[in-house]
């Protein structure tokens, strides 16, 4: 707590008001300043895991879709924990609930960005892919979701068209340089 606010009941005064004007914000207004940074990480995650997942031997769509979404949550833990529990006590500030709550939110869609390819390595069958077959529709997917977040993130920014294409033509780059690994890890 900082000087300013007080001490006792005004400090806790102080806080209660702060968050009550967090609270009064609307979700047109979170939105619109929303990060994708966690969407582009996860999806770059998300297609880490399905290279890793291969490296050792075949590996069942079940197994890759538990991978996939297991990881997603365990790398959102970290963030929540590194944001609430690093970040801020450097601040010297301790978390309250509400700010766990806000931070859970935004490093969220680190979870969202392995849903696609976990959904895409599941429902492989239908369109006759085998294990390894859906493990690359999943990687493609996961690729496909990086470069769409990152070029959400520039629109959100208000970037002109050429660097949201800078941007998606990047993390494509990224995304193809984890395919190479899956190539040579497979020969």
């Amino acid at each position: 707590m900082s000087e300013a606010e007080g001490s006792g009941a005004e400090g806790s005064k102080a806080e209660e008001s702060r968050e009550s004007r967090e609270s009064k914000e609307s979700k047109a207004e979170r939105r619109a300043r929303a990060d994708y940074t966690g969407g582009v990480y996860g999806s770059l995650l998300a297609a880490s895991v399905v290279v890793g997942a291969g490296a050792t031997g075949p590996v069942s769509r079940l197994e890759l879709v538990l991978l996939l979404l297991g990881t997603g949550l365990v790398f959102w833990i970290a963030h929540v924990h590194a944001e609430l529990f690093g970040a801020r006590l450097a601040q010297r500030q301790l978390p309250t609930w509400r700010a766990a709550l806000h931070v859970c939110r935004d490093e969220w869609p680190i979870v969202k960005a392995a849903v696609p390819p976990a959904v895409a390595a599941a429902v492989s069958p239908l369109f006759g892919l085998d294990a390894r077959g859906g493990a690359w529709l999943a990687l493609a997917i996961a690729v496909a979701g990086q470069m769409g977040w990152s070029a959400a993130a520039a629109r959100r920014a208000r970037a002109p068209w050429f660097l949201v294409a800078v941007s998606a033509a990047v993390n494509l780059l990224l995304g193809l340089l984890i395919i190479v690994f899956k190539i040579f890890l497979e020969h």
